[in-house]
């Protein structure tokens, strides 16, 4: 059992340090990735998304991971004294039901706003470089991790953290820093992947077929919304993707599953050529 106490200068608890490198979470290259079941402490707090330059694509895959997890996702925009523009606005669109703040860890300005929005287990997660472990460090009020500039010849993290480790915060917060993240894959996210795009969620209920891909089928609600300028093409085709990639994912896991999605394709498609043939 671990005892919370604040780290701050004078009480130092030792963190609690468990390997990342075995098992699934590991792509065939060797790069770093993560999916959805290795968020389970989030389910119980908040996971934080240490962002430092504006990718709509791991963003949005981020966020859909912290909502399958069953936490409450925090978007932290680090380096903000470095930043060539402002995306605050650009990031609450892709983030509904999220909270953003925009913090800088050197003066310690947004830091007590994302105090504010941490409870329970909190995992920080993102690219490497985000300033994940330079966030834990300010919040900590200490240099317990150990940090690293970006290379100069890309802008991108040195991998400095190696290990998920935990440390108790006070209050009942405990933060869980991990390793900068290369590839974000999608694993049994589907409830994620509806509260990361509740605005299309929303509309799915209205199409004709329940299991509509949104793209040339009748009576598709989304395309209507998209074609009357009410919806994001970009977020459709975003969210098109990571269904289509958590299905296959499961799919691959599953022999039944496998043989239902086939069935599902085959009556879909002949019911496109009814609906056509009968016109």
């Amino acid at each position: 059992m671990i005892q919370e106490s604040p780290c701050t200068p004078t009480s130092h608890p030792e963190p609690i340090r468990w390997s990342s490198t075995a098992g699934p979470n590991r792509s065939r290259n060797g790069s770093r990735t993560t999916r959805s079941r290795e968020l389970p402490a989030g389910s119980r707090g908040s996971v934080t998304v240490a962002a430092d330059t504006l990718d709509v694509g791991r963003m949005e895959r981020l966020l859909a991971l912290a909502w399958d997890s069953g936490a409450q996702p925090v978007v932290a925009l680090t380096k903000v004294d470095l930043a060539t523009e402002a995306v605050f606005e650009q990031v609450a669109v892709l983030a509904p039901g999220a909270s953003v703040v925009e913090v800088c860890a050197p003066d310690r300005s947004g830091l007590s706003e994302l105090r504010t929005l941490l409870h329970g287990t909190v995992v920080f997660v993102g690219a490497s470089g985000a300033g994940k472990s330079t966030l834990v460090n300010a919040l900590c009020g200490r240099d317990i991790q150990a940090t690293a500039p970006v290379r100069q010849a890309d802008g991108k993290g040195r991998h400095t953290t190696t290990d998920r480790e935990m440390f108790p915060l006070g209050g009942g917060v405990t933060l869980i820093d991990t390793p900068g993240l290369r590839g974000v894959g999608m694993w049994d996210a589907g409830a994620g992947i509806a509260s990361a795009f509740p605005e299309i969620d929303e509309l799915v209920r209205y199409c004709r077929f329940a299991d509509c891909a949104h793209e040339t089928e009748p009576g598709c609600a989304v395309r209507a919304a998209v074609d009357r300028g009410d919806l994001d093409a970009r977020r459709v085709e975003s969210h098109r993707k990571l269904r289509r990639e958590n299905e296959w994912i499961a799919a691959r896991s599953d022999a039944r599953l496998r043989h239902e999605r086939t069935r599902e394709i085959k009556v879909m498609s002949r019911a496109i050529r009814a609906y056509y043939r009968d016109r």
